[in-house]
This record gives C-alpha cells, structure tokens and sequence, in this order.
C-alpha cells in the first residue's frame, strides 16, 4: 500500500498565493492554515488542554531549550514524554531551542559543533548542539521537529549573516542524521538578505525535509522587511510541503502571510496581552482595564462564541482585572485563542469558497493595529 502523503495540498487562491493543505501527523490531522497556541513549559499559559481543544487548537507549541532546562530530559523519559506529561493527545511542534539559546542564555561561545552557555535560570553551564537538539525533541515525542540552527540579531552585517547561515546549513546537514519519531522542518535563515534567504531556501530543499519555516523574523525589524523575508524565501519552497513563519504574528500579519503562500504560525500575543487586559476584535485590540469598560454590559466582541463572551460583560471582566482575580486573565486568554483560531477558521473558508483576496483587503483595512508589542514570551 502507497502510504497517505504528509502534506496534501487541497486548494490554492487564484489572486494570491493563499493555500488550503491538510497536514498529517502521528498524533491528529492539522487543517491549514493554522495558527498553533504557544506552549513554551508544557503549558498554554493559564489554559488547560481541554480548553484548548473547546477554542478549536489543533497542534500547540513546547520548546526545547525551556524543557532542557526545566524540568530537564530526566523527568520527561520518566513521563513518557511530552504528550503524557502535559494531558494534551494531538500535535506537537517543538522549537529547536536555538532562538532561546541565543536570546535567552547569560554567555554563550559558538563552535562548530553548537553553544556552550550559561542557562536563565541559574546560569549553569549547558550545551546544545545539532545532534542534542534533536535528541531532546526525541525525547520530548515531538510531532514537528525544528532544527537547530543560529538565529541572527538584528539588524546584522552581511558578513555575520552570510556566516551565520553557513553554519546553520552545515547543522541542518548533521540534525538530518539524527532519528526523531515525527517530522523534520528545516529553518530559512539570512537575516534581511535576500539573496541570501534564497539560498539558504534552495540549500534545505535540497537537503529534503518534510516542511520549512521562516526563521529569523519579528527580531526587530520593521515590518516591511519581515514581509520581505517571506517574499525572498517562498518561491524556493516546494509546493507540497508545509511552510512555517516562525513567531509571527499580528492578525493581520498572518492574513498577508497567507496571501503570501506561508500555512503555519505561531505567536505569544494571545496570551501575552491578555495578561495585561487587552482583547483581540476584528476591529483591533482593546484594553478592557480602560475606565470606560466600567459600565459596558456588551461581551468583549459582538456574535464571538468563545466561552468568555458567551457569559461575561466586558464590565466584569473589567472587574476582574482590577482586582487581579485571575479568573479574568484566564477569559481573555480563552478568547484571544479563540479569535486567532477563528480567523484561521474563517482564512480556510474563504480561500475553500475563491474569496480570500475580498477577505484579505477588507480584513486589514478594518483592523486598527496597537502599539508595536514584544513578540517574544
């Protein structure tokens, strides 16, 4: 019997390049494009997985350096991995641990075989190379396994970028020998060069992995060149694999992205501002510790069917927020999470129905962007 192929793609947009595929894994079939929860420490912060599976999450984010260090690949052999250990039975990306590594670590040294560094944590001494990252992501039972690779600042010479992205191909090459129990996603990298994302694109393709994502974006630069990077490193992507823009992004970020051929996304924004009382609407992001909310009885968005909005007025949870009873946290993030995976939800629709170029011009004109927001959890 021929087996079922990976990635299947079902439809693509006939005015942008938005596409509809259907992504197979060991643990659940992934529609796209999809948004994926963060889960840096085995955890959605302040969800449970059964809330998540109600916001209709289909595969969640855990990370590798963070679960390395805490609670470390003892404890996690000992769980049976990450799946067990978390109560959460569908997909599971984990990041290679390589932008924490270098955002994250007190003192770092690079060599050829990877990163010697001090951990956020207590700053000991640990190492993490090609051939560990992988094995942790083995450990961990990943579904989607990211290579490791060197995530340039920015901005960055072209010198330090063309440098960077050569060792970073030379540790794909060895991550592509390590057996893992799911699938391969190499990384783009080449900071704000195009020629040079290209190359690292055509360089990983033909290494041959089962996806590729676009790494190195929302590290600072202007948007322009975050969307520059995708449109330099796209073309050299193959058709029938998945494509991942790593860390990214706003909602109507990721409604470009898709118009930019790109499937997959993640970001900590849902959870990350309601933390600070903001809420996600089609019409922009509200911040419901602001004064006026005292009084309003309205749900946080008009005809949203998340659990928050269903029940509670933007009053109580206002409330809430100032009483810093977490409760309130909790609803926020439930309808964060609601509204990115609705939007994803609503993206397959139209490009399903030949619709999303109407969609996609309306959708951004309408939404008013905040303040420039971290990214980073």
């Amino acid at each position: 019997m021929v087996p079922a192929p990976m990635f299947t793609l079902l439809q693509t947009d006939s005015a942008t390049k938005a596409r509809r595929g259907r992504l197979t894994t060991a643990h659940g079939v992934i529609e796209t494009p999809i948004f994926m929860p963060v889960g840096t420490q085995g955890s959605v912060k302040a969800v449970s997985p059964g809330e998540l599976r109600e916001v209709g999450a289909q595969i969640i984010l855990g990370n590798t350096y963070h679960l390395f260090v805490r609670p470390g690949m003892d404890v996690m052999r000992h769980f049976g991995g990450l799946h067990s250990f978390m109560a959460w039975d569908g997909p599971i990306l984990t990041d290679s641990g390589g932008f924490q590594v270098f955002s994250l670590a007190r003192l770092r040294k690079i060599t050829e075989e990877g990163v010697h560094f001090q951990n956020h944590l207590d700053g000991a001494p640990c190492f993490l190379g090609p051939r560990e990252a992988m094995e942790i992501q083995a450990t961990l039972g990943s579904d989607i396994a990211m290579l490791f690779d060197e995530c340039p600042p920015y901005p960055c010479e072209r010198e330090a970028a063309a440098e960077s992205l050569a060792r970073t191909l030379r540790w794909a090459a060895r991550c592509r020998e390590v057996p893992t129990p799911g699938l391969k996603f190499g990384i783009v990298q080449g900071s704000s060069y195009a020629d040079l994302r290209r190359e690292s694109a055509e360089a990983l393709v033909a290494m041959g992995f089962d996806g590729y994502a676009v790494g190195g974006v929302s590290v600072g630069e202007p948007e322009p060149e975050m969307m520059a990077a995708i449109e330099a490193s796209e073309p050299s992507l193959p058709a029938d694999r998945p494509r991942y823009a790593m860390g990214l992004g706003t909602p109507p970020q990721m409604v470009e992205m898709v118009a930019r051929g790109i499937d997959m996304f993640d970001c900590v924004l849902p959870t990350r501002l309601a933390r600070n009382g903001t809420a996600f609407t089609a019409q922009g992001t509200i911040n419901l510790k602001n004064a006026p909310y005292t009084w309003d009885k309205g749900p946080i968005e008009a005809g949203c069917t998340c659990a928050a909005c269903r029940q509670f007025t933007r009053g109580y949870l206002r409330h809430l927020l100032k009483a810093e009873e977490i409760l309130g946290l909790r609803l926020i993030s439930l309808h964060n999470l609601h509204f990115y995976l609705n939007l994803m939800t609503q993206v397959r629709r139209e490009i399903e129905n030949g619709t999303f170029a109407t969609f996609r011009r309306e959708f951004v004109a309408g939404y008013q962007s905040p303040r420039e927001v971290s990214t980073t959890e």
